[in-house]
Formats: C-alpha cells, sequence, structure tokens
C-alpha cells in the first residue's frame, strides 16, 4: 500500500473511534438527544403555561368588569348568598 493509502486509512479509523467515543461519552450525542428531548418538552410546558395565563387574565378581566361573574365568583368560592335566598346542604355524612 502507498503512504497516501496508509494515511487515508489511519484517518478514517481515528474518525471511527472518535464517532464511537461521542456516541457512548456522557456529554457526547446521548447528551444531545436527551437535551432535544427536554427542550422538546419545556416548548410544550410553555405553550400549555402560555394557554393557561390567557385564560386567567380573561377571568381576572371578567371579575373586575363582568357583575354575573362578580356574583358567580362570590356564590362558589365565597359562599356568598343573596337576601331572602335559601341555602339547602346536600352534603354527604
Amino acid at each position: 500500500m502507498t503512504r497516501q493509502r496508509h494515511f487515508l486509512w489511519g484517518a478514517v479509523i481515528v474518525a471511527l473511534v472518535l464517532l464511537a467515543s461521542s456516541v457512548v461519552a456522557k456529554g457526547g450525542f446521548r447528551r444531545y438527544w436527551k437535551l432535544q428531548g427536554d427542550v422538546r418538552a419545556l416548548e410544550e410546558r410553555r405553550a400549555k403555561l402560555t394557554d393557561e395565563n390567557a385564560r386567567l387574565r380573561r377571568e381576572a378581566q371578567a371579575l373586575q368588569d363582568d357583575l354575573p361573574t362578580i356574583e358567580r365568583a362570590a356564590r362558589e368560592e365565597l359562599g356568598f348568598v343573596k337576601q331572602g335566598e335559601l341555602v339547602l346542604s346536600l352534603e354527604g355524612r
């Protein structure tokens, strides 16, 4: 074999060893793939939180401006009743 061919095979072997070590190494491709999965999961969570924030903003605005919404919240969350209303509790024991 010629000197160039020996050099080429040596370079191929070195490249294969480096590739193999990168695949199995803790900070190599395995870490990259795991981090890519983490990024996707965080992007999904961010999208859900963005939707939840928008819903909460709409609810907060309604609690400031919309009288039926304010009344519903006072009844459901604070247990308020209007004067003259009868409250029946149907809780089991």
